[in-house]
């Protein structure tokens, strides 16, 4: 049986006695009810865009990313590009609503937020858990009080009708689905109509062509981590919250004082290598937006009232290693930025360090930033208080100009 509570903990963050008590009785029920087992890796990541985005939004991520464009599968009012690296990596899958004017339950979650409002049909959805036994485990979480879409809900939103889909977070604004794959079976998603599309092939090829003849093709690995922003009083019940939902434990939490901020690591019981399941990492404030005026101002905090909880950055790894006599994630950028890729500050950290990283600008078409992180030898840390203090601040200082901007065009 899984023993969630085995893990070492990291950390200098303090919890509230509450949330320790809590985190023991939530794992030791989830082990002891089998559904710590049965509920394996993230499978994939679901993330939607505005229409006639999804053909750039592509191209983007398939020369910053290694993933490759497979297949669109449309159905009555949306188009899902399934991308893949492999099996052993989650599928990205990006969903464009082919009418603008199409309303529901993702797109409200955007709408009442000022920035966030500005695309509404833009966002990161949440991700898709493998189970063994997808009867067992919604019936197990049913009786935790967890609520689900019903069939026809489902098919209503067109997702894909082999799954059961968790109702947004109140924590979050993600979704959690679960469905059975045996792990010898290849991906298949039930939606609409299977096609390889033009356009969109198009759009991949060029953009490896673009990776390959910029040498980077090879040194870009699966995605590290995920992160969402949340308000700072969600901090704790947005991480058991997802303990509950997942097959996670809590690896530990960082407080980032000077940024008025914390960093919430949780990680894959049966996968430690965070390229097979990506890591699902909390950014909160320590304090809320009405102290600002009396502490620091947290730029995590300010994120989250602009856009609304949602995710942050996807973490890419990048190969441990040098090319051309520098660290392959510095090789990376300076390539990617010979072709235009603007970035948020210079690599920061050092191979002494064991950790460099770097945030690129948030993307035009889906708000996301992709962050890239290469670790040194072997290095077994998650981050350093030094290099996410770093990032957070880059982070703070572009989504205020962005602010300013719509405040301008107001």
């Amino acid at each position: 049986m899984a023993a969630s509570l085995g893990f070492p903990r990291f950390g200098d963050k303090q919890n509230s006695p509450q949330f320790e008590d809590y985190l023991g009785q939530l794992l030791e029920e989830r082990d002891r009810i089998g559904l710590t087992e049965a509920i394996r890796q993230i499978d994939a990541l679901m993330i939607t865009v505005e229409p006639s985005h999804s053909v750039a939004y592509v191209a983007e991520l398939c020369v910053m990313t290694p993933y490759h464009y497979l297949v669109t599968l449309e159905s009555e009012s949306h188009f899902t590009h399934i991308l893949r690296i492999d099996m052993s990596a989650p599928d990205l899958l990006v969903r464009e609503v082919k009418d603008p004017n199409v309303r529901g339950i993702f797109r409200s979650l955007n709408e009442v937020y000022p920035i966030g409002a500005v695309k509404p049909n833009s966002r990161y959805m949440g991700e898709v858990l493998r189970v063994t036994d997808p009867h067992a485990v919604v019936d197990m979480q049913k009786a935790r009080d967890i609520r689900f879409f019903n069939q026809d809900q489902i098919r209503k939103l067109e997702l894909p009708g082999n799954m059961a889909v968790v109702k947004p977070s109140p924590y979050t604004h993600n979704i959690v689905a679960y469905w059975e794959r045996p792990e010898s079976d290849v991906r298949v998603y039930a939606l609409g109509w299977s096609s390889i599309r033009d356009d969109m092939q198009a759009a991949y090829e060029g953009a490896k062509a673009t990776q390959k003849k910029l040498g980077i093709d090879e040194l870009l690995l699966p995605i590290d981590h995920l992160a969402t922003r949340i308000y700072s009083q969600n901090r704790e019940a947005a991480i058991l919250e997802y303990l509950t939902l997942s097959s996670y434990y809590y690896w530990g939490s960082y407080d980032i004082a000077d940024q008025n901020s914390s960093t919430n690591v949780t990680k894959s019981v049966h996968f430690a290598n965070e390229l097979e399941s990506p890591a699902k990492v909390f950014t909160a404030a320590n304090h809320p937006y009405f102290m600002n005026h009396l502490l620091t101002e947290s730029p995590t905090e300010a994120f989250v009232r602009n856009f609304g909880p949602r995710l942050h950055h996807i973490a890419v790894a990048v190969k441990d290693g040098e090319t051309e006599a520098q660290a392959n994630i510095d090789y990376v950028v300076a390539s990617l930025r010979d072709c235009g890729q603007k970035f948020l500050l210079d690599v920061i950290g050092s191979k002494e360090a064991g950790l460099k990283q770097i945030f690129s600008s948030a993307s035009e078409y889906s708000s996301l930033i992709v962050e890239y992180v290469q670790r040194f030898g072997g290095f077994q840390g998650f981050f350093t208080k030094d290099n996410v203090a770093e990032l957070t601040h880059a982070a703070g200082v572009e989504e205020s100009l962005r602010a300013l901007q719509k405040e301008a065009q107001a």
